[in-house]
């Protein structure tokens, strides 16, 4: 993985990392919550001889003090010293607890001696520093003196008194929240690397050709204006017939195109579609790129290769009446079964037709074979096949067909399935056009490089079509089938270049 893509994950799982770094932020709250409060108060006094009108004794007793200050700091951690201070304020606590709550402190090149005292209320604290220097000197007047106060020549005057605390030490609800939020950001971000790092979903056109070896020959974005009743896109119109729908028109223009460029002398003319599960959208592209080849001129079959579960006759608005199958098993003709669609007249559709048991041996047959080669001396045919890991009829599909469209859902198809569907080709001796990326969200960190917003002031208001000559028909079809194509190629011709496009 490269650095962009680290970055491409933390904007993915944004909202993650927010909602972690605030549950930081919250248990640092609610820590300091449950915590017992310390009140800290600092008293002071400094160590001082016993005055003396003589100037010598008072030189030397100043002396004496400084020398005093080093050992009058040992004896402030004296459990005796935590004994007078306990019998004076009449505390039910231990010496050795007490003396972890006061710290002495002598500053540099000072006499004075600083105490602070820890409690769990003001009042506390203040009571625990004040009684901590007299404790003190109760003890060094046992020491150096005979133990009446006072007695001890060199003493701890006490100094600035304590003052009442107004708000605790610890907990810091400051430094709690900030703690909190940076270790609630620090797991959301390994969160988001390791999900990145993990996910096996396909996310970009540049992942799918890396790890497959299949090039993308077309992204189809988000279309908002769609649902499962309406799928089709106008594609004679440059808005694409629908609000929000014309990404997806100019998508599957360029998948035309590169469909049309793929192998410029001997370019694909049947055509599976597939992918390698239920719901990538497979029909609904097989559909779409029908038309947007037809509108471009060419003769366009359309066939629903899914005898399972065939959706193509309802997709395109015509009855599910007999179809492929029925060709197969020589129950119709072809010319009887073929429909024309009022969403182009270049565009015939056959139906799936009645389910069969067999699905896979009808449609690996010679006499599929056969009728997929007779219209492909006529038109472009394009395969409506069912998915490649379910079933095997796809795979049996493509062996027939130049080769297949694999259809892959953005965000949603990991890797180990579209490398699986592409090995069921590969085994069955058939050939990958492209992958398509299908549902590519237009906004956000998963959206296509290119925004086709861009492209609407470059269109024109006319539709732009490519009129190409019509093959003609041959001898060898079915009877009925070669009027059903001269027909069609009257019509598209016969307008006085109607159908031609006009540009500015």
């Amino acid at each position: 993985m490269e650095f962009r893509d680290y970055l491409r994950g933390l904007r993915r799982h944004w909202v993650a990392i927010v909602l972690m770094t605030l549950v930081g932020v919250a248990a640092g709250y609610g820590w300091t919550l449950l915590q017992t409060p310390i009140y800290t108060a600092g008293a002071s006094g400094y160590v001082a001889a016993r005055q003396t009108e003589d100037v010598s004794l008072s030189t030397v007793g100043d002396g004496l003090a400084r020398s005093r200050v080093q050992s009058y700091l040992d004896i402030a951690g004296w459990r005796s010293v935590a004994e007078n201070a306990i019998d004076e304020l009449g505390l039910e606590t231990t010496p050795e607890e007490l003396v972890t709550r006061v710290t002495v402190t002598n500053p540099p090149d000072t006499v004075v001696m600083k105490i602070s005292a820890q409690a769990d209320t003001p009042e506390a604290a203040r009571d625990l520093a004040e009684v901590w220097i007299r404790a003190m000197i109760v003890e060094i007047d046992a020491i150096e003196g005979d133990g009446t106060e006072g007695s001890a020549a060199v003493t701890v005057i006490p100094g600035d008194s304590a003052s009442l605390p107004t708000s605790p030490t610890f907990p810091d609800l400051q430094t709690a929240l900030i703690v909190g939020g940076i270790l609630g950001l620090g797991f959301g971000i390994a969160f988001a690397l390791v999900r990145t790092v993990s996910d096996r979903r396909i996310r970009t056109a540049e992942d799918a050709e890396q790890k497959s070896g299949v090039a993308v020959v077309g992204t189809i974005p988000v279309a908002p204006g769609l649902d499962a009743e309406t799928r089709l896109i106008e594609p004679t119109a440059p808005s694409g017939g629908k609000s929000g729908t014309f990404a997806v028109t100019e998508a599957l223009r360029a998948l035309r195109t590169n469909l049309q460029f793929m192998d410029v002398d001997h370019p694909p003319k049947t055509i599976v579609v597939t992918s390698p599960l239920p719901g990538d959208g497979k029909s609904t592209i097989a559909c779409n790129l029908a038309l947007t080849l037809a509108a471009a001129g060419t003769t366009v079959v359309l066939v629903d290769g899914d005898l399972r579960r065939s959706t193509v006759a309802k997709t395109m608005g015509l009855p599910d009446g007999a179809g492929l199958s029925d060709v197969l098993a020589g129950r119709a003709a072809l010319a009887e079964v073929l429909q024309r669609t009022p969403k182009s007249t270049n565009l015939l559709v056959l139906a799936a037709g009645s389910t069969p048991p067999n699905p896979s041996e009808v449609l690996g047959s010679e006499r599929m074979h056969a009728l997929m080669a007779d219209l492909t001396k006529h038109a472009t045919v394009i395969i409506d096949a069912p998915p490649l890991l379910p079933v095997t009829d796809g795979a049996v599909l493509t062996h027939q067909a130049d080769g297949a469209l694999v259809v892959v859902t953005l965000g949603k198809t990991t890797h180990d399935l579209l490398t699986k569907a592409l090995d069921t080709l590969h085994k069955a001796r058939g050939r990958a056009l492209g992958i398509v990326l299908n549902k590519a969200p237009l906004r956000g960190v998963d959206a296509t490089p290119y925004s086709y917003e861009y492209r609407r002031e470059y269109t024109d208001d006319t539709v732009e079509q490519d009129a190409t000559p019509v093959v003609p028909a041959d001898e060898s079809m079915p009877d009925g089938v070669n009027e059903l194509f001269t027909e069609t190629a009257a019509t598209t011709t016969g307008t006085g270049g109607g159908r031609r496009s006009r540009r500015r």
